[in-house]
């Protein structure tokens, strides 16, 4: 809750004149439920520690999705209008809704070609190794043996690696909303010859990042300084003139309530180019720290880890799950369940990192079932530095190898979503499915935190106390 008065677009206010982010967030994810299930709805509402209290709700709102394809889109639907319902534009004083937000200073980017020559094939870099061809596809094998991902991704890599003309994206605009992110796809995009409109704020560090990149790959990018906050209208109206079909990627993040006030004027932005053109594409990634219905084959996999645990693991885990009253190294699934529920979030990420990103999904699910082309891909585990900052998160990751979930280097992920994204592109969205659950599962690289035999939370803590020292080194 602040007091202050931020630009662009803005919490609303409320009683005393200020924003909060806990009220908002709390009648979002209340509205989101109330058609699929109002108990749950009211639930939310009466919730009084919201902080602390907020992850069994948004576990409660893919929980309610599950019954059939029409109640995880309401769901989405619901929450995506209550949130644009409530935030607001602060525009020279005045406060406006997100749809009467009228044009901004016109957008003007600058090209630049690359002068490298294209990339011809899917290469993946690993543990200072580039891997090619058979060496890619053993390596997603071993992934998928060690459960870190849905054995999917081998089709989805599969299909990318025996076509290499797909790489450059023929034909496209990629727009690369945050293109200095460590988890964008704009470094590979470049390589491999594709076109991008690259957008982030007007920071010479960002841009002394990116240009260089441009300069020596094998694309070309058009690039602009922008505030999203404040700059949606003329955005949209730049982007939605750039050649060929166009692809919204959504790579941006910021810390605590910037995060959601940023997501929400992506979403804007999103919207709008969706109604002015018949063409557009929609890409995110999804963090793996999120709750997520899964496939009973990994309900399985995870049931016979805990079934087949050491003697030693047993004997430390009894004394540790009655201590902790049952909250540490419990088992992750009830047997036979399908789906299962993986509930992975992290409590020191907070409820507007989980509104963010749950946003997200909801846009993916609403444009997908509109029939628009949308690349939403469960990203691993990474250790960019947006988490290493966190002292707390950089010490579980540290740990998390203990407990059967693999952190992946950012180079690695960078190019494994990238080549995902292409697939995507290529095959309208992938494979559609009954249920929308599984089109988030399709080619999933989760970690482990999927099929690890334990509650992601359960062990979260045990994992930050074992990796703290090498954290810290």
């Amino acid at each position: 809750m602040s007091s202050e008065q931020p630009h662009g677009v803005v919490f609303p206010l409320t009683e005393g004149d200020r924003r909060s982010t806990t009220a908002t967030g709390r009648a979002v994810l209340a509205a989101a439920l109330r058609t699929v299930d109002p108990v749950g709805a009211l639930s939310v509402e009466q919730e009084t520690a919201w902080r602390s209290g907020y992850l069994v709700h948004f576990r409660r709102a893919v929980e309610a999705g599950l019954g059939a394809r029409e109640d995880a889109l309401a769901v989405a639907r619901d929450g995506l209008a209550a949130l644009h319902e409530r935030m607001r534009v602060r525009v020279d004083g005045d406060e406006v809704r997100l749809g009467d937000w009228s044009r901004t200073s016109p957008v003007t980017g600058d090209e630049v070609r690359g002068t490298g020559d294209p990339e011809r094939e899917l290469t993946l870099p690993f543990h200072g190794e580039r891997l090619r061809g058979d060496d890619v596809r053993r390596r997603v094998d071993a992934w998928v043996a060690d459960g870190v991902a849905e054995p999917t991704l081998a089709e989805a890599v599969g299909a990318v690696l025996a076509n290499p003309d797909w790489l450059r994206l023929e034909g496209r605009t990629v727009a690369v909303l945050g293109a200095g992110a460590e988890m964008g796809p704009l470094p590979a995009l470049l390589r491999w010859g594709a076109r991008a409109a690259a957008l982030d704020l007007d920071r010479p560090a960002i841009w002394d990042r990116v240009l260089p990149m441009a300069r020596e790959g094998a694309g070309t990018v058009v690039h602009a300084g922008v505030d999203l906050l404040a700059d949606v209208p003329a955005v949209a109206d730049w982007l939605a003139e750039q050649p060929g079909s166009l692809v919204v990627g959504n790579y941006v993040y910021a810390d605590g309530a910037t995060n959601v006030r940023v997501a929400v004027a992506v979403d804007e932005l999103s919207r709008r180019l969706l109604e002015a053109r018949d063409d557009v594409a929609l890409a995110f990634l999804a963090t793996p720290t999120d709750v997520f219905a899964v496939p009973g084959d990994a309900v399985a996999e995870s049931t016979r880890r805990y079934d087949g645990r050491s003697s030693r693991a047993t004997w430390l885990g009894r004394p540790l799950r009655t201590v902790s009253g049952g909250r540490l190294l419990r088992r992750q699934y009830v047997p036979g369940t399908d789906p299962g529920v993986n509930d992975s979030l992290v409590p020191q990420q907070g409820p507007n990192y989980a509104l963010a990103k749950r946003l997200q999904r909801w846009r993916a699910t609403v444009a997908r079932e509109a029939g628009r082309t949308v690349s939403l891909n469960v990203a691993p585990p990474t250790r960019t530095r947006s988490v290493v900052k966190n002292r707390a998160l950089a010490a579980a990751y540290a740990g998390a190898h203990r407990f059967g979930v693999e952190v992946f280097e950012p180079a690695t992920a960078n190019v494994l979503m990238a080549a995902l994204l292409v697939h995507d592109l290529h095959t309208d969205g992938g494979p559609r499915h009954p249920q929308t659950w599984q089109d988030e599962a399709y080619a999933a690289v989760h970690g482990g935190l999927w099929r690890t035999p334990y509650a992601p939370r359960s062990a979260l803590g045990l994992a930050a106390v074992l990796g703290y020292g090498a954290a810290r080194g």
